[in-house]
């Protein structure tokens, strides 16, 4: 009997044996015994005919409606047609020449038999051209009862299969390895066995294979489904012992150090979320042993005003574009504070907040705000969060801001005359006049002369009404000034246009402060007007509405303050993250170095430029006017001068850059460091396991590993359910992101659609906006296989030929940007300012394209996935995706991401040629029908199954998952993972486990073992 590593072709000879090893990568005995049916036929079962995949092989169980030979070519040739039916659907065989004699003597009206092709389409009708077919009632004394026999089972097994082998034939061969399924090693320890009430794997093996019952079946898979969770579980517990075996340089957070200095000047307060996942990152740089965790979610960095937006100094408000390094501002508890940092933002989308007492001021989608739902707590939103939950269950606005500590202000000038008596002058005379104002000398004045104002104003001209007050029929730029001078006391005033341009003006004020000096207090006010308490000296606002401003230039500043706030607009209160930077900045502290690997030069610039920006002279260490305690940030990548790369390199190998930042350049042997600590791996999925691995190899001992992804791939998915990666997830951002609308644009079946698709980008164009063309190639490569046609942007691409089963989208080369770009600019989109964008474009033209799509000079950008990750251009709306089929899931999703990122929706077109009954169509639908990115990884998990958790799949090697699905089964993986864990902490070496030991062997080849050492 064949031992499980007998080579097949001693079994079942050398055609057999070389098709499965060949098309199926079945070697060996075990190979074919862990080759599991795919689903089981019972006999008599009708498969649903209308749910077959285009252009997939599939086997089916049928029976035969109707058989007819029809002619062609004038008489000279002949085929046969077959249709099948199941009530569901039908299905046309068909037979050419010689080959249809012994089906139309087979297949008769009423015959059940059993199929297996290949799905094409043929006039619009799915058919199967040519199928190997097994008829399943035939009678004992039919020709081929032998063969029958191996179907005698009432569950027949479909196993995976291939053009060159059917169902059928594997059954037939798996028969002939069966009975040395008594062979195989169990790798399940008894004790796990008996306390998950598994079968042995011999059981499981036959009764997978050759099942009496549903229950053979189900029993069968959960015991397989353990093994290959619970060996592999092992494999990756095992691995993560060995590394907190391995000696790494603990990295501890030093105190006085960069990092504090940097918290210090941040122009925004870390939220709950950020802080969380900034804890667990420096718990874990703390230790003896590499950390390697996988950071999840979107990490912003804008928080930004209108260079016109005021905030409040000690001298009244000035303009956000005149503060600078040492201004003193008005922090929200009353302070005063400097400013320590300036950090201008570009122009950017901005956005109005309106408050209950009609007060606005404006920001950018990511800044900051101290809010209150309605006493539940107060937390800290961006914009874009609060414009996506802006109004509570029962259809009012939730949100509210607490007001500012009243200051004493002082602007210098004289005030002559006494305050109540300026605003019992004003307030006498009506304040009706245009004229009428509070002189600044008594707006940036004392909390003191600022009430006596009011007070004099209210005694002269306002009266109690309804729990507050009333002032009436004010000119606006009083009521303006008296609306300031209540708010600045922490009260509420609103204005109400009566006649002629004047204003009613309703007001409040805290108890501390009454409104009136020679009358009778006014009522008390109702509990929920005058604020509670807790919400400190004054009224909490409402947020009422979030109104889109446009595009202005805009900035944030840092203050030197706990607060990381300050007092903007009519007093309202603002609060303005970081966390791999952070990171990053704790390894310098701790005398290492940290390196960021980002996929693309464009990117590479964009984190090099954002964090020099943030640190300011905290990034200038050993420069003139650079901080003391600062270090120096180096960026290093492929199109480097020489001069700046030798100066680079000598920089990180002296230690003297503490933060590089670079694309796969930091790679090279030539790159030495100092003692790198640290290494930060942006959009992880963009880079190989062994490029990672040449980074990490050149610490002294190895360095911290965190790897950052904005969006869940399929693998990042799987590895995060197998527990090989300990996980951080963001997920707050980026909640109330404009909305992106995607459709599927069917080229070839409705051309109309694609011209539809060109208008729509006309249109986004005229209403100001601008979008991106993406195409999978550039066009200048060697010239397409001959006889290959080019797809038109506004053509229904090259026609197949007649009757062919293969659609032509797969045969011709992948869209050009090059041609599409000439195309449409000569066709569907002359007139607009159209550039093209790729990867062997010179840096410093890759840059002047950016930056002037990013400018507004250019309308529409035709580039390929080069802008895939990190190109931030709020005014691009649309985009539309040229053979959309040839692009994964995620990346379809990274790339849609480049859209709806400011003010206005989104809109991405996913363009594509392939049938609709397609796989890849499924695929598109799938994209489309959501915008959640761990939704997607699931989709696209389901659809394409796991590929090799191992990383082999990355080299074409088949699954070691061949039971087991991530998305399905989690809780049998997170049983496994608990039970691996518990066996590898109390025997490591598995000595008392020689037949796991063997199964793991088999696992793990030198190749895989390397890989999951380098992680």
């Amino acid at each position: 009997m064949a031992a499980l590593d007998e080579p097949l072709k001693k079994i079942l000879g050398g055609t057999t044996a070389k098709v499965l090893a060949e098309h199926l990568d079945l070697h060996t005995v075990g190979d074919l015994l862990h080759h599991y049916p795919r689903r089981y036929a019972e006999r008599g079962e009708l498969t649903r005919l209308a749910d077959l995949p285009l252009d997939e092989h599939v086997t089916v169980v049928a029976q035969v409606a109707d058989a007819r030979v029809l002619k062609f070519n004038g008489g000279r040739g002949q085929r046969l047609e077959v249709t099948l039916t199941d009530g569901s659907g039908r299905l046309r065989l068909v037979f050419f020449g010689k080959g249809i004699h012994k089906p139309h003597k087979d297949l008769l009206p009423g015959r059940r038999a059993m199929f297996a092709g290949k799905v094409s389409v043929f006039h619009h009708k799915l058919q199967l051209a040519h199928p190997e077919y097994e008829l399943l009632d035939r009678t004992a004394d039919d020709e081929g009862a032998d063969a029958v026999s191996a179907f005698a089972n009432q569950l027949m097994p479909i196993y995976p299969a291939c053009q060159q082998m059917a169902s059928w034939k594997i059954a037939k061969a798996v028969d002939a390895v069966l009975p040395s399924a008594q062979d195989a090693v169990d790798p399940l320890p008894e004790a796990l066995r008996d306390g998950r009430a598994l079968v042995p794997l011999t059981e499981a093996l036959l009764k997978i294979h050759r099942p009496a019952t549903k229950a053979d079946i189900a029993d069968a898979r959960s015991r397989l489904k353990w093994d290959e969770a619970f060996v592999l579980q092992v494999a990756l517990a095992r691995r993560r012992r060995a590394e907190t075996q391995l000696p790494a340089v603990a990295r501890r957070l030093v105190k006085d150090g960069i990092l504090d200095a940097f918290d210090a000047k941040l122009p925004f307060t870390l939220t709950d979320g950020q802080q969380k996942v900034s804890r667990e990152i420096f718990d874990d740089l703390a230790t003896e042993h590499p950390m390697h965790r996988l950071l999840q979610g979107e990490v912003g960095s804008g928080k930004a005003q209108p260079l016109d937006a005021l905030v409040l100094t000690p001298r009244g408000f000035r303009p956000m574009g005149e503060m600078a390094v040492g201004t003193e501002v008005v922090v929200p508890s009353g302070d005063l504070a400097v400013v320590d940092g300036v950090f201008p933002q570009g122009e950017r989308e901005v956005w109005r907040l309106v408050l209950s007492d009609g007060s606005t001021v404006e920001c950018d989608d990511e800044h900051l705000w101290i809010v209150d739902a309605r006493g539940t707590g107060e937390r800290v939103l961006t914009t874009r969060a609060l414009r996506g939950d802006l109004l509570g269950a029962d259809g009012r606005p939730q949100w509210s801001i607490a007001p500012a500590v009243p200051v004493d202000l002082e602007g210098g000038e004289v005030r002559p005359l006494d305050p109540y008596e300026v605003g019992r002058a004003l307030g006498e005379g009506g304040g009706h006049r245009p004229a009428d104002r509070v002189p600044d000398a008594y707006r940036n004045a004392p909390l003191k002369d600022r009430l006596a104002v009011v007070q004099g104003l209210m005694d002269a001209g306002g009266r109690p009404a309804d729990g507050a007050a009333v002032y009436r029929a004010a000119a606006a730029p009083l009521a303006g000034d008296l609306a300031w001078l209540v708010r600045s006391l922490g009260g509420r005033a609103r204005l109400h246009p009566v006649r002629d341009g004047a204003y009613d003006i309703s007001l409040a004020l805290p108890d501390a402060y009454p409104l009136f000096r020679d009358r009778a207090p006014e009522p008390a006010m109702p509990r929920e007007s005058a604020g509670h308490p807790e919400d400190g000296p004054g009224f909490r606002r409402t947020i009422e509405a979030i109104e889109h401003v446009g595009r202005k230039p805009v900035q944030c500043i840092s203050v030197a303050h706990p607060d990381h706030a300050y007092v903007t607009d009519h007093f309202t209160v603002t609060h303005n993250t970081m966390v791999a930077l952070r990171a990053m900045l704790g390894v310098v502290d701790s005398g290492g170095q940290a390196a960021m690997l980002a996929p693309t030069e464009v990117l590479a610039q964009q984190h090099h430029r954002s964090i020099t920006e943030m640190m300011g002279e905290l990034a200038e260490g050993g420069m003139l006017g650079g901080a003391e305690r600062g270090t120096k940030v180096v960026l290093l990548t492929g199109s480097m001068g020489a001069a700046a790369r030798r100066q680079a390199l000598l920089d990180l190998v002296t230690g003297e850059a503490g933060i590089v930042v670079g694309t796969h350049a930091l790679i090279e042997d030539k790159v030495q460091f100092h003692d790198l600590g640290l290494v930060v791996v942006d959009e992880q999925h963009r880079f190989g396991v062994e490029q990672r691995d040449a980074l990490r190899g050149k610490g002294k001992q190895p360095p911290h590993l965190l790897v950052m992804t904005a969006t869940p791939i399929p693998r990042t998915v799987a590895m995060t359910v197998f527990g090989d990666l300990e996980t951080s997830v963001l997920d707050q951002l980026p909640a109330g992101r404009s909305p992106i609308a995607s459709h599927v644009v069917p080229a070839k079946d409705k051309p109309h659609f694609l011209a539809r698709a060109w208008e729509r980008v006309r249109e986004e164009v005229a209403a100001g906006h601008q979008g991106y063309v993406v195409c999978p190639r550039i066009g200048d490569e060697e010239d397409p296989p001959k006889g290959a046609k080019k797809g038109a942007a506004g053509s229904k691409g090259a026609a197949a030929k007649e009757g062919s089963p293969e659609d032509v989208a797969e045969k011709r080369p992948p869209l050009a940007v090059l041609d599409i770009a000439d195309q449409l600019t000569t066709g569907p989109l002359d007139g607009l300012r159209v550039a093209v964008l790729h990867g062997r474009m010179a840096p410093d033209d890759k840059d002047d394209v950016m930056r002037r799509f990013a400018a507004g000079e250019l309308d529409v950008l035709v580039a390929t996935t080069v802008i895939e990750v990190g190109v931030n251009v709020p005014n691009a709306t649309a985009m539309v995706i040229m053979d959309a089929d040839r692009f994964g899931v995620s990346q379809l999703h990274q790339l849609r991401g480049r859209v709806g990122r400011g003010a206005a929706p989104g809109l991405c077109l996913l363009v594509s040629e392939m049938p609709e009954a397609s796989p890849a169509r499924a695929r598109l639908a799938a994209v489309a029908g959501t915008l959640d990115g761990f939704e997607l990884s699931r989709i696209d998990l389901e659809q394409r199954r796991e590929g090799d958790v191992l990383g082999q799949a990355q080299s074409g090697v088949r699954s070691s998952l061949r039971m087991l699905a991530v998305i399905d089964d989690e809780e049998v993986i997170a049983a496994a993972r608990d039970e691996a864990t518990e066996l590898v902490a109390a025997d490591p070496e598995l000595a008392g486990y020689p037949e796991l030991r063997i199964a793991l062997s088999a696992l793990l080849d030198d190749e895989r073992e390397q890989y999951l050492d380098k992680g």
